[in-house]
């Protein structure tokens, strides 16, 4: 199921999980009373599943990380950021289309 393929990340596990990860990291900057991040939920699972193996896809709630999120200077929400090499490499603020997410960060991940 898509959902095992997302990632919780907290201020405990980010970098363990997302910057030492070993395959580039897609994060979704979010919040429960957020509608955007809501919407773009599913939009974050289908990407999980698509690229399973090549991308680590996680959230990471803004209010219960706030370290991380001012670590990044996460101003709005939803905001994606791509990680290589615990580098950020591309950065998308508010809700997108999936084609537009994938599009951005294709060029980062191995073939299938």
């Amino acid at each position: 199921m898509a959902a095992d393929l997302v990632f919780e990340f907290t201020d405990a596990n980010f970098e363990a999980e997302a910057l030492k990860a070993d395959q580039p990291v897609l994060v979704d900057f979010w919040a429960e009373w957020c509608g955007p991040c809501r919407m773009l939920t599913p939009i974050i699972h289908e990407i999980a599943e698509a690229t399973a193996g090549r991308l680590k896809v996680g959230k990471v709630n803004v209010d219960q990380a706030q370290r991380v999120a001012t670590q990044y200077g996460i101003q709005s929400i939803p905001t994606l950021i791509l990680l290589v090499g615990g580098q950020v490499k591309e950065t998308l603020i508010g809700a997108q289309p999936k084609a537009q997410i994938l599009a951005k960060i294709e060029s980062y991940l191995g073939a299938s």
